[in-house]
């Protein structure tokens, strides 16, 4: 080897070393970079960039389909700066694996984000961003990195999707509670998994089971134990009789229209036009934890990026000043939060509202992208530890539609991390 070979090799393998120490990273949806805004992680179905509601689809991809996945993002700064992308593994408990990239990934790990637009007539400028990830070889769960090229160290954001093979069949069903008291709130989720021609040394220890409500990794379901094993059938019954597979129904989700700023759309209360933004007032809210549930259709808490009149969210959109109001006593001892798939469902304070007296109401202003979105209001209380609570202000209803995804996790043999074996989307109280 030469020296100017040997040079470059001992550069690229300090680089590489220096990269990214995964093990400092949050393996969490979450944006670091205050600039960077309107994350999306969706399967690119029939390879159309064109409909706006493909990103209503969560990022779960069959390994035996040719579906990629297809990732855009805004940065406001409004000058281009150089992005990458990396893959971190991670079992089913999304704490990341001991795999070596090598085993789970086809290509170096390590991509840049060379495909971006500059926005078109907004007031608020931004560089659009789009990456198609790279195919993985194994079905499990990952993390997508991006960072800033010119500084490895700066995480840009971070976003989860899965991946998965099924091997295993899985049979779910989603009905209210067997349990008197919470028949009229609560959704249970009974299911059977049929194991047949699946190597498995303890069925029912091995599996590892994840229900996860409207794609929302804070309304999940873990650690259920089978309570029927069949081994001559090679089946697995959970029909548990203590609860621990229901969840809160919840309510329909609020929604507002910004797809436009030339009239006011559905809930919008007055659009202000100023000269370095717009600002969108959405219909003044109140309670719904009291009285009869009311059916209306959602999105189950995401939004689509819209522009009614190019019909081009994705570089003609404005980011539009949107100012929620809710109309309720001042709540002592307790936090309130806006929230919704456009936060990811973290409570920040980028989302928390700030109660007004003269108005009577609690008040929050969220820069958000032109589009329809979905939303609800949270209670978080100030006491250590916090509680967080949806349905003080929104209520719960066995009544509500919601999607269910059913994940199964499960570490082969020899295997040094768990495999999505097994994925299944269930809903409940479909009306469509």
């Amino acid at each position: 080897m030469t020296v100017s070979l040997r040079l470059l090799a001992v550069t690229l393998l300090c680089c590489y070393a220096t990269l990214l120490p995964a093990q400092k990273i949050q393996t969490v949806d979450q944006i670091i970079d205050a600039k960077i805004a309107t994350v999306l992680l969706y399967p690119l179905v029939n390879g159309s960039h064109n409909d706006p509601s493909l990103t209503l689809n969560p990022p779960v991809i069959s390994l035996d389909e040719q579906i990629p996945l297809q990732l855009e993002f805004d940065d406001l700064t409004a000058n281009y700066r150089s992005f990458r992308a990396k893959l971190i593994h991670c079992n089913a408990d999304w704490q990341q694996s001991v795999l070596n990239d090598i085993e789970f990934t086809y290509e170096y790990n390590d991509n840049p984000i060379t495909d971006y637009q500059v926005s078109l007539n907004t007031k608020i400028p931004y560089y659009h961003y789009r990456f198609v990830i790279p195919r993985v070889k194994l079905p499990g769960n990952y993390v997508l990195v991006v960072y800033d090229e010119r500084n490895r160290n700066s995480i840009m954001f971070t976003r989860r999707f899965s991946t998965y093979q099924n091997k295993i069949s899985v049979a779910a069903s989603v009905h209210f509670s067997s349990d008197p008291s919470r028949q009229f709130s609560d959704q249970q989720i009974d299911m059977a998994i049929s194991y047949k021609g699946y190597q498995v040394i303890s069925p029912q220890d091995d599996f590892k089971v994840v229900i996860r409500q409207n794609y929302r990794d804070d309304r999940v379901i873990r650690g259920l134990r089978p309570t029927n094993v069949q081994a001559f059938d090679q089946m697995l019954e959970y029909r548990l009789i203590d609860l621990s597979n229901t969840l809160p129904g919840g309510n329909e989700f609020r929604f507002f229209d910004t797809r436009t700023v030339l009239s006011r759309a559905n809930y919008i209360d007055r659009i202000d036009r100023n000269a370095d933004r717009n600002i969108a007032y959405v219909q003044i809210d109140k309670p719904r934890s009291q009285g009869a549930y009311i059916q209306s259709d959602d999105f189950n808490g995401l939004f689509v990026i819209d522009q009614r009149e190019t019909g081009n969210g994705a570089t003609n959109g404005d980011y539009i000043e949107t100012v929620f109001t809710l109309q309720i006593p001042e709540l002592p001892g307790v936090d309130l939060y806006v929230n919704g798939a456009f936060n990811f469902w973290q409570l920040t304070e980028r989302n928390q509202m700030t109660y007004d007296a003269i108005l009577g109401a609690y008040r929050a202003a969220i820069l958000l992208k032109q589009g329809v979105y979905n939303y609800d209001y949270v209670v978080k209380t100030t006491t250590n530890p916090p509680k967080v609570d949806e349905n003080y202000i929104e209520g719960s209803y066995s009544s509500t539609e919601n999607d269910y995804e059913v994940f199964v996790y499960h570490r082969p043999p020899a295997s040094r991390a768990d495999q999505l074996v097994a994925y299944q989307r269930v809903g409940v109280n479909k009306r469509k």
